[in-house]
């Protein structure tokens, strides 16, 4: 994987630093860096979720399983049919409508994080804009706002060292707020907005 290829770059590498080329130092302590490491292990980690994320044998059970009941009647009466027939109506499986009913629902949901698409027209000299998804547990945010006291916009005050936002890298102190959970904050109280998140 990918901890195996920088394994032989760094290898490469050493012997480039004997040679004292340029730049091959640096280059070679960010590679050994303990945080890029890390980085890489996380990375392999999710690569090998999602190639063994588990996918829904079929999206229509409960129709599958009222199928099953029907051919099962018309089948002749051996002793798998009747074993199956004796399961499919244990009182586990008394309340399969409503289990697999449930089973169909989240197998046709997709649960990865969708973000609006960015439009086509954005002028030239508009100011960047980053969508940032955070999602919070029990935990606090590990931030602060303020409202601007020339612009009036509600902004990022402080990010707390070790607390979500800074853990994730992507908010950082002076960022503006436009939008918080898909409601637009201009014109809220600060206050408001930290009910909302």
């Amino acid at each position: 994987g990918v901890s195996h290829v920088l394994t032989l770059a760094l290898q490469e590498l050493s012997l480039l630093c004997k040679r004292d080329v340029n730049g091959v130092g640096m280059l070679y302590d960010l590679l050994r860096s303990r945080w890029l490491q890390a980085l890489l292990k996380i990375y392999e980690c999710l690569q090998h979720y999602l190639g063994k994320r588990p996918a829904p044998v079929t999206l229509q059970a409960r129709a599958l399983s009222r199928e099953v009941v029907e051919l099962l009647r018309e089948a002749p009466q051996s002793g798998e049919v009747k074993e199956l027939r004796r399961l499919l109506r244990s009182p586990h499986l008394k309340a399969s409508p409503a289990l697999l009913s449930a089973h169909d629902t989240v197998a046709q949901k997709d649960f990865e994080p969708t973000l609006p698409p960015l439009p086509d027209n954005i002028p030239e000299n508009e100011e960047a804009m980053r969508i940032v998804c955070l999602v919070k547990n029990n935990q606090p945010l590990g931030a602060t706002i303020k409202r601007h006291e020339v612009t009036g916009d509600i902004t990022v005050a402080r990010v707390i060292h070790g607390g979500l936002a800074d853990r994730s890298g992507l908010l950082y102190a002076g960022d503006k707020l436009v939008e918080v959970n898909g409601v637009p904050v201009e014109g809220l109280e600060p206050e408001q907005v930290i009910n909302i998140l």
